[in-house]
């Protein structure tokens, strides 16, 4: 059965109509054919531009109307890694890296933002790109994704940031550090020390500016004194800028054609060097001293710094510190601690008389009030000195000893037996009164 024929001519391509009308928005009608015309080939694009609708830069970054701030910037930094031309070869990826870099351009801007909600890509045309802002500010809004231009360019991106310039005044000077050994006897009572140590000192000859007496340092040509050297580059997104230290003056700004002879040019000489330092009293292991000027000199002529001195106790044979208490031993012998009697203690400021109880047990702690450390930075106040009794017994007796020892214990054996049987006698008499009583009532 033969098909019915259409009224109207089949939707073809602007490009295969008759129709040469510009497109004003009311579609012009088409011109009657000899024979239906040839369908387009699937793929094949017009050879007219057709209207696109606008951009959905949401959709182009991968995100929710809704996202934040930091949900954008997240985004876009992803895609930059992934599309940049530097890094992906594929034939689109310029375009899509500029299509990203443009909705991120938009959507990063609060006020353009607005605008785009409110009234879509019509409404940013002429907004950023035509402002002149675009990526000009790049390296501002870079500052937290550097990582990203240090793998597209090898450096800091950003069109206008540029790296400060070296200083080529005087610098300070490093602080050093020396340990020191203190005897016990220092560290309590404090006194004055000899140190010896090695540190940087500002060259005599040149007065630590490294250049040879009489002439001075020029201006670099090569950054025009600058200490920075910039470099461009040129990228899809335009004209970028690299900015690092000049390789010509390191950075400073300055060139030295004749250098001092004393120091090299370095403007500093290691040298050894004694000094007389104070020890307060009261220090300890771990306590540190300051030593104002005396660590590196400056670079060109600059302060010094300091030197910090940390101290270390060495140990004492004669006594133990915890803190501002001293700890010592004292050997007795059993009759000293059987009959009390008063014994020699040695204590940080000598010997001392101490009186020891008569029956004191072995390990007793007799306490010296005031014979401790002082307190840094008041002598007046020191802590206690505690002393630890240790009990001799003797491995060996001459035969009179022994003799009279045995004679003690016999004399405290007897008093022992004699009180024991004084104890047993009193109950048995008490035990056979209370039986004649009852034998008696039972005689009754």
């Amino acid at each position: 059965m033969p098909m019915p024929t259409a009224a109207f001519a089949p939707s073809v391509p602007l490009s295969a109509r008759g129709a040469r009308t510009p497109f004003t928005g009311r579609r012009a009608c088409a011109r009657p054919a000899a024979r239906p015309a040839r369908p387009a080939r699937r793929g094949a694009l017009p050879s007219r531009i057709t209207p696109r609708a606008d951009a959905d830069y949401y959709q182009t970054l991968g995100v929710s109307r809704s996202a934040s701030d930091a949900e954008i910037k997240s985004a876009f930094r992803q895609k930059a890694r992934k599309l940049h031309p530097d890094v992906n070869k594929a034939a689109d990826a310029k375009e899509r890296f500029q299509e990203v870099s443009r909705a991120y351009e938009i959507l990063s801007d609060s006020s353009l933002r607005q605008r785009y909600d409110q009234f879509g890509e019509a409404g940013v045309k002429s907004g950023a790109a035509s402002q002149g802002q675009g990526f000009a500010d790049f390296g501002q809004d870079f500052g937290s994704f550097s990582d990203i231009f240090d793998t597209f360019f090898g450096g800091q991106g950003g069109a206008t940031g540029q790296r400060s310039r070296r200083r080529a005044g005087p610098q300070p000077g490093d602080d050093l550090r020396l340990d020191v050994d203190v005897p016990f006897d220092r560290a309590v009572f404090g006194a004055e020390q000899k140190i010896r140590f090695s540190h940087l000192e500002s060259c005599g000859t040149c007065e630590g500016s490294g250049v040879k007496p009489g002439t001075k340092p020029r201006s670099c040509s090569a950054c025009d004194g600058t200490g920075t050297a910039t470099q461009v580059v040129r990228t899809p997104l335009g004209m970028f800028q690299q900015t690092g230290s000049c390789t010509t003056c390191r950075g400073t700004g300055e060139v030295v054609d004749e250098y001092c002879s004393s120091c090299g040019g370095r403007g500093r000489n290691q040298t050894t060097k004694q000094l007389m330092i104070t020890i307060p009293a009261g220090v300890d292991t771990g306590s540190r001293l300051r030593v104002r000027g005396e660590g590196d000199a400056g670079p060109r002529g600059g302060p010094p710094g300091d030197l910090y001195v940390m101290l270390r106790v060495t140990d004492s044979k004669d006594f133990t510190r915890d803190g501002s208490n001293i700890y010592s031993k004292v050997n007795v012998s059993y009759l000293d601690a059987i009959l009390g009697r008063n014994i020699m203690v040695k204590t940080v400021d000598g010997n001392e008389d101490v009186t020891l109880g008569a029956g004191t047990q072995p390990g007793a702690v007799l306490r010296i009030t005031g014979k401790g450390v002082p307190k840094i930075g008041n002598k007046a106040v020191r802590g206690d000195h505690f002393v630890t009794v240790v009990v001799k017994i003797p491995t060996r007796l001459s035969g009179e000893e022994k003799r009279l020892v045995q004679e003690l214990d016999e004399l405290s054996s007897g008093k022992g037996r004699k009180a024991a049987a004084s104890a047993n006698g009193a109950g048995e008499k008490k035990k056979s009164k209370k039986g004649e009583g009852f034998f008696n009532f039972g005689k009754k």
